[in-house]
């Protein structure tokens, strides 16, 4: 069908990476009884919300829906996928036309209105509490009120009542908090960037100590890593840790990194490398700290847009890439990322469409952590 070309080769527009012989592999998954497991944790499935002409994706719909398309093969072959559309039918009706038998019947549609397609930012937060599982639904206010919410806001109460999902509702709607804003370790650390959850058009009322306390008794966290540095030209999030610096395996953090002077992000990325250096696990031990390349400059209508390589998602048996049409900066960023994820293949996925409405792929899914899907 056309949607994945397995080949004996490395060049990553034809094929995903072939494992490498000789990497760490992953520590093995630390199941705690109360916990927010990192992404790297076993999934039941991933959310998505699917992309219709009464969005901001009305001028760019059938490049959207090519993505989407792959997207959900990439999920719907090894996990679990739930979409939400107002139009299920003919969601449905496409991806019978496109998809295989085998991925189909991993597919679950439910019908609810929405305003975006941006999953990390409205889907349900998996918490582990007591040995049982919670879906938080925390407050989505559109980026600080820049873009309308209502709709995707109820998008989780709406998938609560399928009866898909074990686990417990729990309405978190009294705080303001998007997934894409959040990197946790599994092990009771957050990593996140003042400029987003301190901002003042998310939780004015609340202090930083008041938000960490917060932070700490939902989440059940030891301690919070703030970043105080980073950000990238044409970001509406304010600054969203997934677009910087994300946890990955054995006390690894990636994160963007820039190495040209010339460049506007130089300086603020530089101070973020610096502050990454001194953060220490745990066990009090510096992270290992790997580089991804930034993409070129891309630039439409005179902005530039925020596409970068830290935007991956996690899936059991893949890291889905976002590329942007640099095959020499793509390749790059595979190859670094196969090194980080030695027993998980990477899977590059053209994500250009994407970041002309200011995300990239990790922004558009939700992963399910195993057990919550039934």
């Amino acid at each position: 069908m056309g949607l994945l070309v397995k080949a004996r080769t490395t060049t990553i527009t034809e094929a995903t990476l072939q494992l490498k012989g000789g990497m760490k592999k992953e520590n093995p998954i630390e199941m705690t009884s109360s916990m927010l497991p990192a992404e790297w944790f076993p999934q039941s499935g991933v959310q998505i919300t699917w992309p219709h002409s009464e969005t901001d994706w009305k001028p760019w719909l059938e490049e959207v829906t090519e993505f989407y398309i792959r997207l959900a093969y990439h999920i719907s072959s090894q996990e679990q996928l739930i979409i939400a559309t107002p139009t299920p039918q003919l969601v449905e009706e496409l991806l019978k036309k496109r998809l295989p038998t085998k991925a189909l019947d991993h597919i679950r549609l439910f019908e609810c209105p929405t305003n975006d397609t941006w999953t990390r930012d409205h889907g349900l937060i998996c918490v582990r509490q007591d040995g049982k599982w919670l879906l938080k639904d925390f407050c989505f206010n559109g980026w600080g009120n820049k873009f309308s919410p209502e709709k995707d806001n109820q998008i989780n109460a709406h998938l609560c009542e399928t009866n898909w999902l074990n686990g417990t509702y729990s309405n978190c709607n009294d705080f303001i908090l998007e997934g894409g804003s959040i990197e946790s370790d599994g092990r009771g650390t957050l990593l996140t960037t003042s400029c987003c959850l301190l901002n003042p058009n998310r939780n004015p009322h609340l202090s930083q100590q008041q938000i960490e306390e917060r932070l700490c008794k939902d989440f059940f966290l030891k301690r919070i890593l703030w970043l105080h540095h980073g950000s990238l030209e044409g970001d509406d999030t304010d600054g969203h840790i997934d677009t910087l610096a994300r946890f990955c395996p054995n006390d690894t953090i990636v994160y963007v990194s820039c190495n040209d002077p010339n460049d506007s992000h130089y300086e603020e990325l530089h101070l973020m490398e610096e502050e990454l250096k001194s953060f220490r696990t745990l066990e009090d031990q510096p992270y290992n700290l790997v580089g991804l390349p930034m993409p070129r400059p891309i630039v439409e209508d005179g902005e530039r847009l925020p596409a970068t390589y830290a935007n991956f998602l996690i899936t059991n048996n893949e890291v889905l890439l976002p590329t942007y049409r640099q095959p020499d900066c793509d390749e790059e960023a595979a190859r670094i990322l196969q090194e980080v994820f030695p027993e998980r293949a990477i899977v590059p996925i053209d994500s250009y469409v994407l970041i002309r409405q200011h995300g990239s792929l990790h922004c558009s899914t939700m992963q399910l952590p195993k057990g919550i899907v039934k």
